[in-house]
């Protein structure tokens, strides 16, 4: 089975095909995940390999080993583009998410005070006040948006929670006009007898009206990019992206990034 990717709070830096030169923070186990949606595109697995032992990471303990860590790339001329939250799960779960936001902001003013702090948010605790303003603070809040449809957020995303409906997050992203950045990860494929596609024009015009009313300062599509938990899962091909992203820009005035 298809486990964890990160076996370290602070990891990399990598090289994102969306962001540059990352450094991780990975707020969830090291051994384990822990999130409120179990996608079927999930590269850390799905939620059924369990939280793992280490549980979340401490808030001490993070700004420790970031400090370190930025130190030491700031001593040997290391570049950095951007610091993210990603890992093995959701990082806004984490019980002091917003603290641990502020101690990363304050680190790399510190250390990088070019480079940007970003969040991979997938949206499921926007109504926590504290979450949101936290998100509101950081450089780049990015947050998942897969689909304006119940049916296929339901496939597609899993939700943990049964009162998550397209409605519901929709109203809560828009708080973050002209500021968030929505991500949409877009596929098709088979799971357990049910047809996922969030590229039919039925798909496309939903998540328009979407973008529409978050009205965010952009917009970013991507695709399958590593294996998946669900292997029957199908990568969107490039030119067929980059003709929705058209589609999508043309429609709505909102930049869209295509990866």
């Amino acid at each position: 089975m298809q486990t964890v990717l990160f076996h370290e709070t602070i990891f990399g830096p990598i090289h994102s095909r969306r962001l540059g030169t990352s450094l991780g923070v990975n707020l969830t186990p090291d051994d384990g995940k822990i999130c409120s949606f179990d996608c079927l595109y999930c590269e850390a697995g799905f939620n059924a390999q369990g939280p793992g032992t280490t549980g979340f990471a401490p808030r001490a303990e993070v700004a420790r080993m970031l400090e370190e860590k930025l130190r030491g790339m700031k001593e040997r001329g290391e570049k950095l583009d951007v610091i993210t939250f990603s890992g093995n799960g959701e990082p806004t779960l984490h019980p002091d998410f917003p603290a641990v936001a502020g101690d990363v902001m304050a680190l790399r003013d510190r250390f990088y005070p070019e480079a940007k702090v970003s969040v991979l948010t997938n949206s499921t605790r926007l109504a926590d006040p504290a979450v949101a303003e936290a998100l509101k603070r950081v450089d780049n809040n990015i947050l998942k948006l897969d689909s304006a449809i119940d049916s296929t957020i339901r496939v597609l995303d899993r939700p943990n929670a049964p009162g998550f409906t397209a409605d519901k997050v929709i109203g809560q992203l828009s708080q973050f006009a002209g500021t968030g950045i929505i991500q949409t990860m877009m596929l098709r494929g088979e799971w357990e007898g049910h047809t996922v596609d969030n590229t039919t024009p039925e798909e496309v015009a939903a998540l328009v009206e979407a973008y529409r009313a978050i009205s965010p300062r952009e917009i970013m599509l991507y695709s399958i990019d590593r294996p998946t938990p669900a292997r029957m899962l199908e990568k969107i091909p490039p030119e067929e992206l980059a003709e929705i992203g058209r589609r999508i820009e043309a429609e709505t005035g909102i930049p869209v990034q295509v990866n």
